[in-house]
C-alpha cells in the first residue's frame, strides 16, 4: 500500500500549499486590524504617547499592505470561480447507448472494489483516461466520467477491452478520497485560471497562480505517479495476462488509426466531407494489413471472439457521432458545412473529384482558361521535355499559396516541384478514368489510389517523377498509351 500513502501525502502537501498561499493573503489584513484595535484601546500608540506618530506610521504602511493583498487576493479568487477547467470533446454514452457496456465496466469496478464511473464518453483517439466530472452536469459530484477511444471498441474484442481498462477504472478509487480529489481539483482550478489575464493587477494575480502552480509540480507529477502504480496493482488481479495481448493490440489500433486518419479521412476533409464511419474503416485497414503485413497475423485468431462493439446498441449511429467529432477536432469546418460521406461514395466523391480539382489547379497554372476541360497532356509532356518544368512548378507553388491564402513569399522550388508532380500525376489519372480503362478506388492503407486493368499503378509514380525531375517524358508516354488515353484529348474537369 505504499502507493495510497504516497498518493495521499503528495495531495496533502498541496493542500498545505493552498492552505499557506490562504493565510499569506489573510497575515497583512490580521496585522492591520491588530494594529488598529491597539490605537482603539490604547495599548499600541495611544494618543498623546511619544510613540504615536511612529505607531500611525506603521498603521498607515500595514494598512496599504493589507489593502493591496487583499485586493490581489479577490483578483486570484475571482478568476478561481470564473475558472472553467478544461473538458476533452468527447461523445457521451447514455446507459441508453450502451447497457452492456455499462454492465461491464460496473462489473468491473465491482471486481475491483472501487466505485464505477458515473458515465462513459468516447473519445476519436487512441486512449482512455478518467474525466473529472467538471462540466459535466451529468456526472455525479466527486464520480468521475470514463472516456474510452473509440478505435479500441471497434478494434478490440470484450475480453481485451475490459482486460485494457481494468486499470484505468481502479483509479475511481483515487478519485474518491477528499484529499486527492481536493488537490487534483485545486490545481486544476490554477492551471484554467492562467493564460485570461495580461494588465495591471490581474497580471500580478496571473503571476501568484504561475508561482503557485509551480510549487506543486513536483507534488502533483508524483501525486499522479502514485495513483497510477495504485490503480495499476489494484488491477493486477483482473484479466492480467490478457492485458499484455491488449497492450499489443494498443499498438496495433494506433497506427491503423494514425494512417487512416492521415491517407484516407484527410483527403475528404480538404474536400468538406467526412466519412462517417471512421471506426468501421480502422478495421478495415487493420484487416488490410494483416492480409499483407506479418504484423497483424493473429488478427484470424481473434476473429471468433465478440468485438467490443457489440457492447453498442447502435454501434453505426455511435460512429458516425465519433466520426463528426473528429473531423470537428482535426480539421477546420468547410464554410458549407460537413457533408456525411458513405466509405462506396469515396472513389467518386474524394477521390476523383480531387484529382480533378487538382487538374483545374494545373490547368490554370499552364494559363488555360478553359471552363469545363483541362490541360491536353501532349502539350503538356511538350512543356516539361523542353525544360519547363521550374516555371510551371512556381505559376502552380504560387495558385496554391493564393488559393489557401498563405502570404508571400512563396513556396521554394523544391516544395513546387512536389505540388506539381502531385497535379501532375492527378491529371493522369483523371485522364484514365476518362479513357475508361481505370477507376478510382479507396485503399485503406494509402488512401486514394488509381485502379487500371492496362496500365501498372507501380509505374506511374516513376515515370511521373522522370517527367518533371528530368524532363524525360518518354516513360509517361509509355504507360499513357498502355492507358488508352489520347494525349491530344483535353482532360475533363468534372466527373
Amino acid at each position: 500500500m505504499a502507493a495510497v500513502d504516497t498518493a495521499r501525502a503528495r495531495a496533502r502537501a498541496v493542500l498545505r500549499l493552498r492552505g499557506r498561499a490562504v493565510a499569506a493573503a489573510a497575515l497583512p489584513a490580521a496585522c492591520a486590524a491588530v494594529l488598529l484595535v491597539g490605537r482603539f484601546t490604547g495599548r499600541i500608540g495611544a494618543a498623546g504617547s511619544p510613540d504615536a506618530p511612529l505607531w500611525d506610521g506603521i498603521r498607515w504602511a500595514v494598512g496599504a499592505v493589507a489593502a493591496l493583498t487583499l485586493l490581489l487576493a479577490a483578483l486570484v479568487a475571482r478568476a478561481h470561480r470564473r475558472a472553467v477547467p478544461p473538458v476533452t470533446p468527447a461523445v457521451p454514452l447514455t446507459r441508453a447507448d450502451a447497457p452492456e457496456l455499462y454492465r461491464l465496466i460496473e462489473e468491473l469496478a465491482d471486481r475491483l472494489e472501487v466505485p464505477a464511473p458515473a458515465g462513459i464518453a468516447l473519445t476519436p483517439d487512441c486512449d482512455s483516461w478518467l474525466e473529472e466530472p467538471h462540466g459535466r452536469g451529468r456526472a455525479a459530484p466527486g464520480a468521475p466520467v470514463l472516456v474510452i477511444g473509440s478505435p479500441f471498441l471497434w478494434w478490440m474484442r470484450a475480453g481485451e477491452l475490459r482486460a485494457l481498462l481494468a486499470p484505468v477504472v481502479a483509479g475511481t478509487a483515487a478519485a474518491a478520497d477528499p484529499d486527492i480529489a481536493a488537490a487534483r481539483r485545486w490545481i486544476r482550478t490554477l492551471d484554467a485560471a492562467l493564460g485570461d489575464r495580461h494588465r495591471g493587477p490581474a497580471a500580478l494575480a496571473d503571476r501568484v497562480d504561475r508561482w503557485l502552480l509551480g510549487a506543486c509540480r513536483e507534488h502533483s507529477a508524483e501525486l499522479e505517479h502514485a495513483v497510477a502504480a495504485w490503480a495499476s496493482e489494484q488491477a493486477k488481479a483482473v484479466d492480467y495476462g490478457l492485458r499484455i495481448a491488449a497492450q499489443e493490440q494498443v499498438g496495433l489500433a494506433y497506427a491503423g488509426w494514425d494512417r487512416l486518419l492521415t491517407r484516407v479521412a484527410l483527403p475528404a476533409w480538404r474536400l468538406g466531407r467526412h466519412p462517417s464511419h471512421l471506426n468501421a474503416g480502422v478495421v478495415a485497414a487493420l484487416t488490410e494489413l494483416s492480409r499483407r503485413d506479418r504484423l497483424a497475423d493473429g488478427y484470424g485468431n481473434r476473429l471468433g471472439d465478440r468485438p467490443a462493439c457489440d457492447l453498442l446498441e447502435e454501434p453505426g449511429l455511435i460512429d458516425t457521432r465519433v466520426s463528426l467529432l473528429a473531423a470537428e477536432l482535426l480539421h477546420e469546418e468547410p464554410a458549407g458545412g460537413w457533408q456525411q460521406l458513405d466509405w462506396e461514395d469515396y472513389p467518386q466523391q474524394v477521390v476523383d473529384r480531387g484529382w480533378r480539382e487538382s487538374a483545374a489547379a494545373l490547368q490554370a497554372a499552364l494559363g488555360d482558361d478553359r471552363p469545363h476541360t483541362g490541360p491536353a497532356l501532349d502539350k503538356l509532356l511538350a512543356r516539361l521535355a523542353a525544360g519547363e518544368a521550374e516555371a510551371l512548378a512556381a505559376a502552380l507553388a504560387g495558385r496554391v499559396a493564393r488559393a489557401a491564402e498563405v502570404a508571400p513569399p512563396l513556396p521554394p522550388v523544391r516544395s513546387g516541384r512536389d505540388l506539381l508532380v502531385e497535379h501532375l500525376t492527378a491529371t493522369v489519372c483523371c485522364a484514365a478514368v476518362d479513357a475508361g480503362t481505370a477507376s478510382p478506388g479507396l485503399d485503406w492503407l494509402d488512401g486514394p489510389v488509381l485502379l487500371s486493368r492496362a496500365a501498372p499503378r507501380a509505374e506511374l509514380a516513376p515515370a511521373v517523377a522522370a517527367a518533371v525531375e528530368a524532363g524525360q517524358d518518354g516513360p509517361l508516354r509509355t504507360w499513357l498509351e498502355r492507358a488508352g488515353v489520347r494525349l491530344e484529348r483535353p482532360v475533363r474537369l468534372s466527373g
